[in-house]
């Protein structure tokens, strides 16, 4: 299929540690949003007009959105440019934000956080995908994930604190207003910050990125473009002839695939949709299994169109690279359990243990320290261990966790006989979240790690609805935590799918990406290649 030919990565990143940095800052805006708006929704309900049933899509409505858009955000960044994308889901991001803050009516704040999952489900995608491409496979790719996870993580955790301060120091509307001036300096920094997006080229002449890159002749096929040749063991300019079926006319940018994006799209929306309206509406109403089994049509004829169109919007191939169907597994069963979890914390502190919206957010800081904790453990861990067996430990330490929480959840329990659980929990979910976007991004051609980014964030976004649908219909707070903590075993089989190689390699001796926090990083020091195509 006629793909990305020449999308050339920057020889080397001048300012690694502040692209990394900005990156960060990337990730912990979306994860912020997840829960920064918890804490103000009573103060919500009675300024703007909610009734108790229509408040709920203050949160859903950025959900269903974010959730069924993640994969055409992710493909967009693969084909239009991942720094594009990553201003466009800032400016979208904080333009959501500001009508938020402004909204005086229901309608204009549902309206608003539907603009802010549009922008989510574009920047997260491209924000992940230029971590995986800018940092090369190996050392430098795991640390640069670990920091993006910790600010993720903390963001998760820093939202109900933020938003207990904000809510109560200057209302409701400060919640929205805090990510404006934040998307506004991160949108500006990304042209000094990250690489431009390439041109698209013709590559009669052969690869004349590589002549960039290395400093040879695009005719050199097999010495000057080793990712052409790696692909199919063919001279570039001859296997790209064969796969674009125009006798080597030239390389032009793949055609939009409108038909499965949009069946994709309403398709994953649909079935988000009426995930998060299965418990609200209950789930024998005619609306719940309406939607769901349009959604089931539509997502039949999305992988009937992608598996005929000559450019897909998710190429169905990637399901045949054994550790990304395998880390999509992982990542899948971490939002059907572990993800939920932050959520009853939150409804045991405020509602069993009465707890104000300050005091919550204070009270998550033992689990913000311990997942930061963990997600710098999954690092190490990985390293020397491999991915499969870090997985499983973070797995089994998490559901340990998990079990003692929903032991000390009683009816005169203390934040003390809490905390053990808590820190267990937060140390084994900091390691798998890290761990599973490393597994993730493994072996993934830079062409196609949007497309992979997107399948992988769209397994978290549908389980994360899905458990929390499911958890909260079981029977308590209590028996939600306990259940998780079963739930969470179903990780070790998920994760033993994984290939046994899948370990983040040794950077490739010679060319010199070392540390993304040290003096540089070549972001041509990947695998498989400078040069991948698909």
């Amino acid at each position: 299929m006629p793909s990305p030919a020449n999308l050339v990565r920057p020889t080397s990143l001048t300012r690694p540690a502040w692209t990394l940095a900005l990156l960060a800052l990337a990730g912990l805006i979306t994860a912020l949003d997840f829960t920064i708006v918890y804490v103000a929704l009573p103060q919500i309900a009675a300024d703007v007009g909610f009734s108790e049933h229509g408040l709920q899509w203050v949160v859903s409505s950025y959900a269903v959105v974010y959730g069924g858009l993640l994969l055409l955000g992710g493909r967009l960044a693969d084909l239009l440019g991942r720094r594009r994308m990553f201003v466009l889901g800032m400016a979208l991001y904080g333009a959501g934000s500001l009508l938020g803050g402004l909204a005086t009516a229901p309608g204009a704040l549902i309206g608003a956080r539907a603009v802010q999952g549009v922008g989510g489900a574009v920047l997260f995608p491209a924000t992940l995908s230029l971590v995986n491409t800018l940092f090369a496979e190996g050392r430098s790719r795991t640390r640069a994930l670990t920091v993006w996870a910790v600010s993720g993580a903390g963001g998760l955790s820093l939202g109900a604190l933020l938003g207990g301060v904000l809510t109560s120091a200057f209302g409701w509307q400060a919640v929205f207003y805090v990510n404006v001036p934040l998307v506004v300096v991160a949108a500006l920094a990304a042209s000094a910050l990250l690489p431009a997006d390439a041109a698209w080229r013709d590559v009669r002449e052969g690869c004349e990125g590589c002549e960039e890159q290395h400093g040879r002749s695009g005719h050199e096929g097999r010495e000057g473009c080793e990712g052409f040749k790696g692909q199919d063991g063919r001279d570039g300019r001859d296997g790209r002839k064969e796969r674009d079926g125009r006798g080597g006319a030239g390389a032009t940018r793949p055609g939009f695939d409108l038909p499965g994006a949009l069946t994709g799209t309403v398709g994953l929306t649909l079935l988000v949709f009426a995930i998060a309206q299965g418990p609200e509406w209950g789930w024998t109403d005619p609306r719940v299994p309406g939607a769901a089994g349009v959604a089931l049509l539509l997502l039949a004829g999305f992988v009937a169109v992608e598996s005929r169109t000559a450019d897909p919007l998710l190429p169905l191939r990637l399901f045949t690279h054994r550790g990304l169907t395998a880390a999509t597994g992982v990542i899948l069963v971490f939002g059907l359990t572990l993800q939920a979890v932050p959520f009853f914390l939150t409804l045991w502190f405020q509602d069993e243990m009465g707890f104000s919206a300050l005091r919550t957010g204070v009270a998550f800081l033992g689990p913000t320290l311990s997942i930061t904790v963990g997600n710098l453990a999954g690092e190490r861990l990985a390293g020397r261990l491999g991915v499969r067996r870090t997985l499983m430990v973070g797995f089994s330490v998490a559901a340990l966790g998990a079990a003692v929480l929903a032991a000390g959840m009683t009816d005169d329990s203390s934040y003390a006989a809490l905390l053990p659980g808590i820190v267990a929990f937060g140390l084994g979910t900091g390691v798998v979240f890290t761990t599973m976007w490393v597994a993730a991004a493994s072996g993934v051609a830079d062409t196609e790690q949007g497309a992979a980014t997107g399948l992988a964030s769209t397994a978290l976004q549908f389980g994360s609805g899905a458990g929390l649908a499911v958890l909260v219909s079981v029977g308590g707070i209590r028996t939600a935590v306990a259940v998780v903590a079963v739930g969470a075993l179903v990780g070790l089989p998920a994760a033993l799918a994984l290939p046994k190689a899948v370990r983040p390699p040794a950077d490739p001796a010679g060319i010199g990406s070392a540390d993304p926090i040290g003096q540089s990083s070549s972001s041509s020091a990947r695998s498989p290649s400078a040069c991948d195509v698909s």
